[in-house]
């Protein structure tokens, strides 16, 4: 029997380290994939007058049938499927994992990718196959369907644009992966605003395949809103482990609101992808700097000569503070920089030189 409280703990979840989330007090934070843009003033003041009227003395609307309602219109989410939210895109992989948990199954996706994926899979006790990406972060499709064969995954997790690289993988090379998969696929395409790319329109085509989005991106990070999309009868299934009143008053209400006045929405994503255009050009001038294409918020580079980790903590002590990548393998010395204002951005570019150049 064991001994101490912590003994009750399963050994996997000991094993695990804590998501952990750098404090960004006074710095120029460019390390979470957020958009910098706050509200516009007149929105905000509008936004902040109707909150007025908000029942938070009332359970909020169990499915936030008005919310999705809004989500599948602005979101162009084809006719008849069905919708489930979550606090997050993190609630969403959660509910996945646990609407399909049993003794040997699996969850396959792609590494490097989004961490939540593996850790999720250990939190509900199903084994995690990390299928590795070609050193230029493509698809490696012949080691992908050697996996899909011998561990016949029940979801397959695939970023789109991915995380941390940035790019969008070969979308004929999803289809077959699509095709292929014996159990559900989940393209999660949080970064949809800044990609111009999408597997939305094909839902209708295949009943296995699931789109799961986040506000996050977009500019509402904290209001912890994912939608997932996708068949009507399985997504009926995936919301039965969806705990009750997961998406709260506020949340609803501020995000149908917002939606309501979504048009500077799309006018801070250009801003962004034109930032994100120019940070590449200037990155790709620096000595010893290797940049990968991005299609996200955020870019990834390798420092070919400077050491990463000097490099970031380099950064940090100027007052910038970005994501640390660097692990063995194909992120060996890599860091990742969000797009910020153009202020940031010019404040992360100095930064950099100076660090690279000390």
């Amino acid at each position: 029997m064991p001994g101490k409280p912590i003994d009750w703990i399963r050994p996997e979840i000991r094993e695990l380290s804590a998501y952990h989330v750098a404090d960004a007090t006074g710095m120029v934070k460019l390390d979470a994939m957020e958009n910098p843009y706050r509200l516009p003033d007149e929105v905000l003041r509008q936004w902040q007058q109707d909150l007025l009227t908000a029942d938070l003395n009332r359970y909020p609307d169990p499915q936030a049938g008005a919310l999705q309602q809004k989500l599948k219109q602005i979101m162009q989410v084809p006719e008849g499927q069905g919708m489930v939210l979550g606090n997050g895109s993190d609630e969403l992989i959660q509910m996945l994992a646990l609407a399909v948990a049993a003794p040997g199954r699996c969850i396959l996706s792609f590494e490097p990718g989004f961490v939540m994926y593996s850790m999720i899979s250990r939190f509900t006790g199903m084994n995690y196959i990390g299928v590795p990406l070609a050193d230029d972060f493509t698809l490696d499709m012949d080691k992908t369907r050697e996996a899909i064969e011998q561990n016949q995954p029940a979801i397959i997790f695939i970023a789109y644009p991915n995380n941390p690289t940035g790019n969008l993988f070969d979308a004929d090379a999803i289809g077959e992966i699509i095709r292929m998969a014996p159990g559900l696929v989940v393209i999660d395409e949080a970064y949809h605003p800044f990609a111009f790319a999408s597997f939305m329109p094909t839902l209708a085509e295949y009943g296995h395949l699931l789109v799961m989005r986040t506000v996050s991106k977009m500019g509402l990070a904290g209001l912890r809103l994912g939608y997932l999309c996708g068949d009507a009868e399985l997504i009926n299934e995936v919301n039965k482990v969806r705990l009750p009143y997961n998406i709260n008053v506020l949340t609803q209400y501020s995000a149908r609101f917002i939606l309501d006045n979504a048009g500077f929405l799309d006018g801070q994503a250009e801003m962004i992808r034109s930032d994100r255009d120019k940070m590449l050009k200037h990155m790709t001038l620096l000595d010893g700097v290797e940049v990968f294409p991005s299609q996200a918020n955020f870019i990834l580079f390798r420092l070919k000569h400077a050491d990463a980790d000097k490099v970031f903590d380099s950064l940090h002590d100027q007052g910038v503070l970005i994501k640390n990548m660097n692990s063995p393998g194909v992120l060996h010395n890599c860091l990742r920089v969000t797009v910020g204002t153009s202020e940031e951005n010019h404040a992360f570019l100095f930064a950099l030189e100076q660090a690279l150049n000390s």
